[in-house]
Formats: structure tokens, sequence, C-alpha cells
């Protein structure tokens, strides 16, 4: 009765650590996006920003998900991670519009370095937490935290932005990952019963940085995941850069804007809740399936996007978000079981980066296309969906 109450507890202050961190990450892409147009009136200053954020965590992520396995304790490894990168934020908020955009990037890029801390250094550390058969619905309820991570942060964006302006929004996004660093201090080492990580015949950590991509490269329904949701994700990362000149052109301001990643935020909660019911009722089912099925219904929304009118855009927006939270479930799933324990910080964090790649890649290619046509520019992110669901089969 203790070890499940200690299991509760553990389960409980995971899901709120990672709940926080991953707010403040949702709020900081939105709020950049804005703060960058308001200080240039280019779409395309918002979504540099954003992509040299992301692209650095994905260079960032072997790294970080190698420290998490070498280290004794990658508790304090993750609590490190996440100041650092409350701490980037706001220098990049203060260089914003002080210094010219040209010398900001660096500044951004130095705190996307830190990013991985939040996507897969967390997860990485839930089967430490929960085992056996409670795994999959662990799972479930560690992607309902992205999602309700997606639902809050650009809401809070918006009207943080609307009432205290766009700097205000980025400070707060950086306060909210702050706030998750005691709840990664107190994450269990290892798990009872299995060897500490911290072994002494690990690899030379250039070794073990490539194993990670040998493991995604060797298992192949993680080779297929990992490759649909890389490039699943370039369409994410336009349909991102659009949502500040959809709000300007058919919502009635860019701000507004935000509240179309909360819309795709809301269906995707909704369809991961029912996820997690079937779950913890019938088990995880076929993760490869849902995959590639919600990789569609992604581009079905992205196309609908870029036809509807005025506020109708705000349901196509939330039909790709009713395919983005089954994605990421069913990914959390295909990872948890395919990967190695003894590799699992690193599996993670390099999946999570490849992921993070495609969507600075789609960021930073969305923003100029959003300033020439956002039409055009939903139209190319919905084919990009269909490339993803392709290249999964493929793989």
């Amino acid at each position: 009765m203790n070890s499940r109450y200690q299991v509760a507890r553990g389960l409980r202050g995971y899901l709120a650590g990672a709940t926080a961190a991953r707010a403040g990450d949702e709020m900081s892409g939105p709020a950049l996006l804005l703060l960058g147009f308001a200080v240039t009136g280019r779409p395309a200053a918002g979504s540099g920003l954003l992509a040299s954020v992301t692209i650095a965590g994905a260079v960032g992520g072997p790294v970080f998900g190698a420290l998490l396995d070498r280290s004794s304790r990658p508790d304090r490894v993750q609590a490190w991670a996440l100041a650092g990168y409350a701490l980037g934020i706001t220098a990049v908020l203060a260089a914003l519009g002080r210094l010219p955009l040209p010398a900001v990037v660096p500044v951004a890029l130095a705190a996307g370095l830190f990013s991985p801390a939040v996507a897969g250094g967390w997860t990485a550390q839930l089967p430490r937490v929960v085992t056996g058969r409670e795994l999959d619905r662990a799972s479930a309820l560690d992607a309902l935290t992205y999602t309700a991570a997606s639902l809050a942060g650009p809401a809070l964006a918006a009207a943080v932005t609307a009432g205290m302006g766009a700097r205000m929004a980025v400070l707060t996004a950086a306060a909210l990952v702050a706030l998750a660093t005691p709840a990664a201090c107190s994450l269990a080492r290892y798990r009872p019963g299995t060897p500490d990580p911290a072994a002494p015949d690990r690899p030379a950590l250039r070794r073990q940085m490539a194993g990670g991509f040998a493991v995604i490269a060797a298992r192949r329904p993680l080779r297929r995941a990992t490759v649909t949701s890389a490039v699943s994700y370039a369409g994410i990362g336009m349909l991102l850069t659009c949502c500040p000149v959809l709000g300007a052109q058919r919502l009635g301001g860019p701000a507004r804007g935000a509240l179309l990643i909360s819309a795709m935020a809301v269906a995707s909660l909704a369809a991961n809740g029912v996820l997690a019911r079937k779950a913890a009722r019938s088990g995880s089912g076929r993760p490869e399936i849902l995959v590639i099925t919600s990789t569609l219904v992604m581009g079905a929304g992205m196309a609908a996007a870029a036809a509807a009118p005025g506020w109708l855009t705000l349901a196509a927006v939330a039909l790709a978000g009713a395919g983005e939270g089954p994605q990421l479930t069913a990914l959390f799933a295909i990872r948890h079981r395919e990967t190695p324990a003894r590799m699992r910080g690193q599996v993670y964090t390099t999946a999570a980066s490849l992921k993070i790649a495609g969507l600075a890649g789609g960021a930073a290619l969305g923003g100029p296309l959003a300033g020439h046509s956002v039409t055009a520019c939903l139209l190319i992110a919905a084919g990009t969906e269909l490339c993803a669901a392709a290249c999964g089969l493929l793989s």
C-alpha cells in the first residue's frame, strides 16, 4: 500500500512539473512570435526567433540525453537545464528591441540548447516513476500534459499580450519554466530494483550519442514513428507561424492568432482524454496505425484552414489538433515499448530533437511563406503532412 502511495505521489509530482514546464515552453513560442511581430511588423522576425530556439533544441537534445543516462542524479541535470532555459528566454526578451535582430539570434540559439529538458527529458524519467501495466496510462497522461500546456500556453500568451504586452508574456513563460525546477529535483534517481543508470562501464559520450541514433534506426517501429513525427512537425511549424497572420486577417488582431493554437490544443486534449480512458480499460492498441491516421487528420485540418473564412478557421485548426494529440500519445507508447532501459534518456531526447528539427525547419520556412501568402503556406503544410504519412509507411 505504501509503495502504491509513493508511486501515485511520484506521478502527481511528475505531472505537475511537466505541465508547468511545458506550459511555459508552449507559451514562449506564441509570445516570441507576437513579440517579433510587434517589434518589427514582420512575421519573419518572430518565426526566425522561434526557429532559432527550436533548432538549437534539436542540436542539444542528443547531448542532454547522454548526460541524463550517464548521471547518477538525472533529476538534478533536469533541474539545472530547466533553470538555464528560463534564463535564456529572459535573455532573449532583454535583447530584442535593444539589439539588432541578427544579434538576438545567437541568444535565442543559446536558450534553445536547454529546451530538450522540457520534452524528452521529462518523458525519459516517466518509467522511473511508473512501471508495468500502469505505464500505458501514465504515458497517455504524460501526453495530456503536452496538450494541456498547448491549451494554457497560447491562451495565456494571448491574454497577457492583450493586457500587458508581448514582453510580459515572454517573461511569464520564463517564470513557468522556472517553477518546474523543484518538481524536477524531486524525481526519483532510478526505479527501485534496477541498477543505477550511472554504471561504471558506460561508453564514451560520443559513442553514447551515436548509440541513440543507432537504436532509432535499428528498431523499425521506432524508426517509422520518429520519421513520421519529424516530417509532420515541419507542417506544424508552418501552421504556428501562420497563426499571427491568420489572427490579423481573419479574427481582428494578431494577438488572437494565439487563440487558434489554443483551439488546436482543446481538440488535442479532448482526443487524448478519450485515448487515456481507452488505455486504462483495454490497453494501448496499435500505436503504429494511430501515428499514420492522426497525421492524415492533421493534414486535413491544415487544408481546411487554408480555405476557411473568418472564425471558421478555429474549427479547421481544431481538426488539426484532433490529430496532433493522438499522434503524440502513440509516439510515446512506441518509444516506451521499443527503447532499452539503459538508453532511455538518449533515445527519447534524440527522437524529440529530430521532431524539434522538423518544427524549426517548418517555422523558418513558414515565416516568409506566410508573409507572402498565408493560404499557400497552409496548403504546403497540409502537403507536408501527406509526405509525413508516406515517409512513415515507406521507412
